[in-house]
């Protein structure tokens, strides 16, 4: 088998996975005997009826459809389930809510595995909605090494490696193993035509509350010390010293951006701020490795990248911001 397709499920309804599954079976010059796709339910198949719904709907397909269940782990446990019960060549992550959203993606990315790869990151398209029209909109993803959707890999490459989803990490976990994944590897592989639909899920969390990176970016900080944590566990300390200044910096602007300066949002900032003055404590001498000609070569990407994003001037320079930061923990 080339290609399999890994999906955990939460408590989706079945239509929303349908949309998924059917885009899969639209696709053109593919062979299907040579695409699969493994479903795990992360502990919500409650009602034996609705299994049995789900096992009508897979034999529905021209694919093989493996379904799995196993206890309630969170969504990186289910990923690591799907992958130990993989076994094509080639394996990519999707969510219940994603689709293919071009007839030719399956084409596109067998055409690629047969040049070969160990992980390839794809250009994907966000959809969503305008929150005074209710309008759709679409929002790219270019060379994104963050989010799960759009990335393959080979499957030997991350075995012989012992790469795999952090089972601690819930929330912004896909950053910890895509940034793993796509540094351990020099057979990298970026492809600017995207397939790819991040679908708009009203349930989803991440979408309908406004302050949900306020509310997480702890997480954020949490996923990035893992990485930096497994970096330094297999002796990799440049990779360590690139992403731990990576996320300060990033920390930085971010919090230069309106909803992180505005007053009725000083619970999370602070929090948020304790929280980035134990990471620099414990990393500083990360931070005092980097060079500093990377250091701002860093730094002035992630201004550019955020002064398109919404931030207009820096509130506070970054020496004083910094100083801030570490007194936090004195």
């Amino acid at each position: 088998m080339k290609l399999q397709i890994l999906v955990p499920y939460h408590d989706e309804p079945v239509s929303m996975i349908k949309n998924l599954l059917d885009s899969i079976a639209i696709q053109v010059k593919v062979d299907f005997s040579e695409i699969g796709v493994i479903i795990v339910s992360d502990g919500h198949f409650d009602a034996f009826d609705r299994f049995c719904e789900w096992t009508d709907l897979t034999n529905a397909y021209p694919f093989f459809i493996e379904i799995y269940e196993k206890s309630h782990e969170g969504v990186s446990a289910a990923r690591n389930f799907a992958l130990d019960h993989a076994t094509a060549e080639y394996i990519m992550f999707a969510d219940a809510d994603d689709m293919f959203y071009k007839v030719n993606g399956l084409w596109t990315i067998v055409r690629e595995i047969n040049k070969g790869f160990d992980a390839m990151i794809s250009q994907f398209y966000e959809e969503w909605k305008h929150p005074d029209t209710g309008e759709f909109f679409f929002v790219e993803h270019k060379a994104d090494s963050v989010f799960v959707h759009g990335k393959v890999y080979r499957l030997q490459y991350l075995k012989e490696n012992g790469i795999q989803w952090n089972n601690a990490l819930t929330i912004h976990e896909d950053s910890y193993f895509n940034t793993l994944a796509t540094n351990l590897s020099t057979n990298c592989k970026y492809l600017q035509n995207g397939f790819w639909l991040w679908r708009y899920n009203e349930n989803s969390v991440c979408r309908h509350d406004k302050k949900y990176l306020l509310k997480t970016y702890i997480n954020m900080i949490d996923s990035n010390e893992a990485l930096i944590e497994e970096f330094l566990r297999r002796e990799m300390e440049d990779k360590a010293s690139f992403y731990s200044s990576l996320m300060i910096l990033e920390a930085y602007y971010n919090m230069n951006k309106a909803d992180w300066i505005n007053e009725d949002n000083a619970e999370y900032r602070n929090a948020t701020e304790k929280r980035l003055s134990e990471y620099f404590h414990k990393y500083e001498f990360l931070w005092n490795k980097c060079p500093e000609p990377e250091r701002m070569k860093i730094s002035e990407a992630l201004r550019a990248r955020n002064i398109k994003e919404g931030m207009l001037f820096e509130s506070i320079g970054f020496p004083e911001w910094l100083q801030h930061i570490k007194s936090l923990a004195e």
